[in-house]
């Protein structure tokens, strides 16, 4: 509940769930429910066009592409500014920063877009929002993003919560799962799973969507980050960013450098004088074991986080000096600096329940996560049920290493040459994978058991339309499945059917075999009925 407060506070939405992967999966769910939400008019019409802004992260640009594929949308990219409203589109997607790092004012292309009849959804850095408008106040229709940058390591682009947030007229079509404040039949309140009829344990293939497990585990500390440092502390945060960028820019740029965004957040991009290449910045940066963002143009850039400081900073200033064969000063993340546009700036209050007033000490935080936790059931209680199967297993020894900065810090976007150690792990554990499964290749990129279905039946799908068998399109699934298994194959764009099953979820062989042999198509049978113990 905490976390969903967070998300409606800093987006300015109504509604959000508990979570999500990532951006990229976040992105392509709000596209299966913006095509679900289109008119009847626009159904009719078949509009299935999605537009993209160009300057949207790439990863979840190639998300978005793969999951509308096989659902018939297609993806067009190009400028917001140039967008021909057309009656075949019904959705827009923005970056806000977007992905150079500039802060865009989308008010009166969302007025245009809503006029088309286009929903509009809204890639939002969460931790500007503390400083910018919020994309609810200038009327975005969802809302979604990574909650990375509220307390949790990089681990070289590993797990992190994803947000989803929207209009509270859309909460029967929103994934994933929603935390409502609720009364037991004493009559105390408590909290439950609210608007359960629209998730696949229930609707299977008429689900919203697969979406299953989804970082809950990453969700709350996203949330007691907000918690421990409340609406003053996040927004110090967000500022000190914003005034080390700005005393960045202002200094870089007296080296006759010229920065490129009109506002900017925490991201600046440079376009070099003609005497400094790009390959100057490189080789010196590397000499300093600093990355920077190289553009096919020639420009460089640079992203600013929570832990950029004085010194960090300086680096960085000396590396576009030396290049530019220049003197340059110590940077002073004392002096504080503002370049925002006032009508870009947030001037509404958030985090104002009291859950974010109380706890800003360590002993505070450590008494109020234990009070919830006496509340919880863990392995120090018992076995859990199924819903956390995916971390049960994990020993203590296994945890204790992701504590270390060599896994902590690691950018996802790093040079592989620096991220050996990863490299290794993640080729032991693929051949590793290949030996248990007997199988020839391994994927690690699914975040969940649900997002992996989802990717091996997507590999079955392109390899039937590989040999010219794209009619096999059907599934066989037994009804005591888990419920992420019709709604996967749905979306990979399968059609279901469904075997019967005896009183304890054993397959019905009699049913299994008439129905496969009246359909000869795709076969998929859960090993583990969902009705047996985790």
């Amino acid at each position: 509940m905490n976390f969903q407060t967070v998300i409606c506070d800093l987006t300015a939405m109504p509604l959000a769930n508990c979570s999500f992967l990532d951006e990229a999966t976040a992105a392509a769910e709000a596209v299966t429910m913006m095509y679900a939400l289109r008119s009847r008019e626009q159904q009719k019409a078949g509009a299935n066009v999605v537009f993209v802004d160009e300057h949207i992260f790439p990863q979840t640009l190639a998300v978005i592409n793969t999951r509308a594929i096989p659902q018939g949308i297609e993806i067009r990219t190009g400028k917001y500014q140039e967008l021909e409203y057309t009656p075949d589109i019904f959705a827009c997607i923005l970056q806000y920063p977007n992905s150079n790092g500039n802060i865009e004012n989308y008010t009166t292309f969302t007025q245009k877009a809503h006029e088309a009849n286009y929903k509009v959804a809204v890639a939002a850095d969460i931790l500007s929002l503390a400083l910018l408008v919020p994309p609810g106040e200038w009327g975005a229709d969802i809302v979604f993003g990574s909650t990375q940058r509220l307390g949790t390591p990089l681990f070289y682009g590993g797990p992190s919560a994803a947000y989803f947030a929207t209009r509270d007229e859309y909460k029967r079509n929103m994934p994933g799962r929603i935390i409502g404040l609720s009364k037991d039949k004493y009559g105390k309140l408590c909290y439950r799973m609210a608007l359960q009829t629209r998730e696949q344990h229930i609707k299977r293939e008429k689900a919203t969507s697969n979406i299953c497990t989804s970082q809950a585990f990453l969700a709350s500390m996203a949330g007691f980050y907000a918690v421990y440092h409340g609406a003053k502390g996040i927004t110090a945060i967000a500022k000190r960013i914003h005034s080390i960028t700005a005393s960045l820019e202002k200094a870089i740029c007296s080296l006759k450098y010229k920065q490129a965004n009109n506002q900017y957040f925490d991201t600046l991009r440079f376009v070099l004088p003609e005497y400094v290449s790009a390959q100057q910045i490189r080789t010196v940066a590397l000499g300093k074991e600093v990355n920077l963002r190289y553009f096919d143009n020639g420009d460089v850039g640079f992203s600013i986080d929570e832990t950029t400081n004085s010194a960090s900073a300086t680096t960085l200033l000396s590396i576009f000096a030396i290049a530019a064969g220049k003197d340059y000063p110590k940077v002073n993340e004392s002096v504080q600096l503002d370049t925002i546009n006032k009508s870009l700036k947030r001037q509404s209050s958030f985090l104002t329940h009291e859950v974010f007033q109380k706890y800003h000490t360590e002993t505070e935080m450590m008494r109020y996560i234990k009070r919830l936790d006496r509340k919880d059931i863990s392995l120090t209680h018992s076995m859990i049920a199924l819903g956390s199967c995916t971390m049960k297993l994990n020993a203590a020894s296994e945890l204790l290493p992701l504590s270390r900065s060599e896994f902590t810090n690691i950018h996802p976007l790093a040079p592989e040459e620096q991220a050996t150690g990863y490299r290794k792990l993640i080729d032991n554990l693929s051949e590793m994978l290949k030996v248990i499964t007997g199988l020839t290749g391994v994927s690690l990129q699914p975040n969940s058991g649900a997002a992996g279905e989802y990717a091996g039946l997507r590999v079955i799908r392109s390899y039937l339309e590989s040999i010219g068998q794209g009619y096999r399109n059907k599934v066989l699934i037994p009804e005591s499945a888990h419920g992420t298994n019709p709604a996967s194959a749905v979306q990979a764009g399968f059609s279901i059917i469904t075997c019967a099953c005896d009183a304890r979820g054993n397959v019905d062989i009699k049913d299994l075999k008439e129905k496969a042999e009246s359909n000869r198509n795709e076969l998929r049978i859960t090993r583990k009925p969902a009705y047996s113990p985790a």
